[in-house]
């Protein structure tokens, strides 16, 4: 089948890969905005780096993740300091803010007039500001995408700027940034980097290319994000989660994702809730509603061999059956501790609101099959 792949122009990957940032930075541009996360503190070493090879740098600090007030504020600074290219360092929440801004700087008019959902819709005239994204999480593989998620408050969802100038110049992925990383947040980071690879792996727009992409990171993550939770020292496991987000954000950027992503767009614009934290309470349910929601369509049997697939890749075991996938899923979750979605929030009476809003959202159009609304309250409900 016709099918097209896209990532990020460079990718630089490794343990102390992040020294080279200089001077890949400085092939870029000269006056340099670095957009961190809430510690601006973690990125002195880069920015000592910057310097020293001929790159001004000015930082600009995301607190929490990105609205459209803080990405406004992101572009009018690097309007006013003519910065002529950003660098992203921090979580998913930084490296999208650097995307979005890159993005935004070239092109006239608020960011609705550019966002999915919510807002135009209007594809970017003109090409980002060079971007070079460094994540300091294994989890978001936000440094290979063509989208930055970016939340509306007064519209209670998170939505996409998307475009194909949006991928980063250049990826540095330096799993050594990773390994002071404490458990809850390998947890929640490493969980949603799986996310990442099932949903493109059983999605409609799956293709050969993510398959193996997707494959390749499962087996990966299966046995090194436990590692990595238990003992976050573990330089191996940490390298293979870095590598296994970097593979994420190549899939779900090239296969789109489904229902898990659907419900946390909208669950981490009403309630302020952690991505990576929402998608991992939502994992075992969402795979295993949509596994019976496939069961139930007399039309779905390729989608029913996908969901056989992935449970004898998690489990190692080449006779699983599709539900021993669900089986070990939600022992995973359990291990690495992770609350459902009543611990930030959501309670039952707002399923109906989340379901209606989620069903609109676009990650739902990867979903192997188009959920009923009381399929999605069924599986929301047992997230709680």
């Amino acid at each position: 089948m016709p099918f097209e792949f896209a990532t990020a122009t460079r990718v630089a990957f490794g343990g102390g890969a992040a020294e080279d940032a200089g001077v890949l930075v400085r092939d870029l541009g000269h006056r340099a905005l670095v957009v961190t996360g809430r510690t601006p503190a973690r990125a002195e070493r880069l920015l000592a780096n910057l310097r020293t090879n001929g790159v001004e740098a000015a930082v600009f600090s995301v607190e929490d993740e990105p609205d459209v007030a803080t990405i406004e504020l992101g572009v009018a600074r690097a309007r006013a300091e003519a910065q002529d290219c950003v660098v992203g360092i921090g979580g998913g929440s930084a490296l999208d803010a650097a995307k979005a801004i890159a993005a935004l700087v070239p092109n006239d008019g608020p960011p609705l007039d550019y966002l999915e959902v919510i807002g135009k819709g209007k594809p970017l005239a003109n090409p980002s500001l060079p971007c070079v994204a460094i994540p300091t999480t294994a989890g978001t593989g936000s440094e290979v995408t063509r989208n930055a998620v970016i939340a509306s408050p007064g519209h209670g969802v998170k939505v996409s700027l998307r475009g194909p100038s949006i991928f980063p110049r250049v990826a540095i992925v330096d799993f050594e940034l990773t390994l002071d990383l404490p458990p809850a947040l390998t947890a929640r980071t490493g969980l949603d980097a799986l996310t990442q690879l099932i949903e493109p792996y059983l999605s409609s727009r799956a293709n050969p290319v993510t398959d193996a992409i997707c494959v390749d990171g499962l087996r990966r993550v299966r046995g090194a994000l436990r590692e990595a939770f238990h003992d976050g020292a573990n330089r191996d496991a940490r390298n293979q989660m870095a590598l296994a987000s970097l593979l994420s954000g190549m899939a779900l950027t090239n296969a789109g994702l489904g229902a898990v992503h659907g419900f946390a767009a909208v669950i981490g614009g009403m309630f302020g809730a952690p991505h990576g934290a929402v998608c991992a309470a939502l994992l075992a349910h969402v795979t295993e509603g949509n596994l019976r929601a496939v069961r139930a369509r007399t039309d779905a049997a390729a989608a029913l061999h996908r969901f056989e697939d992935l449970a004898q890749l998690l489990t190692r075991d080449p006779k699983a059956a599709p539900e021993d996938g669900v089986l070990w899923l939600e022992a995973l979750v359990s291990e690495l501790e992770i609350p459902g979605l009543a611990a930030y929030g959501v309670s039952e009476r707002e399923v109906g609101t989340i379901v209606e809003k989620a069903a609109r959202a676009s990650s739902m159009k990867g979903n192997p099959v188009e959920l009923t609304p009381e399929e999605l309250t069924a599986i929301l409900t047992a997230a709680l």
